[in-house]
């Protein structure tokens, strides 16, 4: 039988994000129970995944898995950053908060930044692993792909946007695909030891 690995979220989506990406992780995925309400009091990526993985591996007493990700932006002091997914109400107005705040500024320089975590049944933090993805903010969306900001956000290497990207590309390219490719002969070790 396949060891759980817990996801550290309420959100279905995380599932079958976090099903493709470890597909090569012998564990059995399973979304963190209802009952359990997480704060993310954290001041950064790494305080807010690490709060969450935690969190749900001691109260399940098991493997639990974290992230956190946002959009940082150069001329807005690193803004929406932590507050990325609460910069607005929705997708729309997050991309139209953005583009306002950047009239008629020059540098759009920009980064997606994503931490993992995972904590051991104990609560114990046992893998923290960043990755960033560096590109400029267009000055109107392109592409119809992806969610939140990936219509403005222009990858450095190819001059697409995440959402003009094939997934294959983006999982590839992403803050999110490159953490995973960091986290995943990791979390190979740790289920084939249990």
């Amino acid at each position: 039988m396949k060891k759980i690995l817990y996801i550290a979220s309420k959100n279905p989506g995380k599932i079958l994000e976090y099903k493709k990406l470890l597909s090569e992780v012998n564990c059995q995925l399973v979304l963190q129970p209802d009952f359990i309400e997480i704060i993310e009091s954290g001041k950064t990526f790494k305080d807010n995944a690490a709060i969450k993985a935690c969190e749900v591996s001691k109260k399940m007493k098991n493997y639990a898995i974290a992230d956190d990700s946002g959009l940082c932006i150069e001329a807005l002091n690193g803004k929406p950053g932590i507050h990325s997914s609460r910069y607005a109400d929705n997708d729309q107005e997050r991309i139209k908060r953005v583009l306002s705040e950047l009239e008629g500024i020059e540098d759009r320089r920009a980064f997606f930044i994503a931490n993992v975590c995972v904590a051991s049944p104990v609560g114990e933090l046992v893998l923290d692993i960043e990755a960033r993805c560096y590109g400029n903010i267009l000055l109107q969306s392109r592409g119809n792909n992806g969610f939140g900001y990936d219509p403005i956000f222009q990858e450095k290497n190819t001059e697409l946007t995440f959402a003009e990207m094939t997934d294959d590309l983006k999982d590839k390219l992403s803050h999110r695909g490159k953490a995973a490719s960091k986290v995943i002969p990791e979390l190979i070790k740790i289920f084939s030891d249990i």
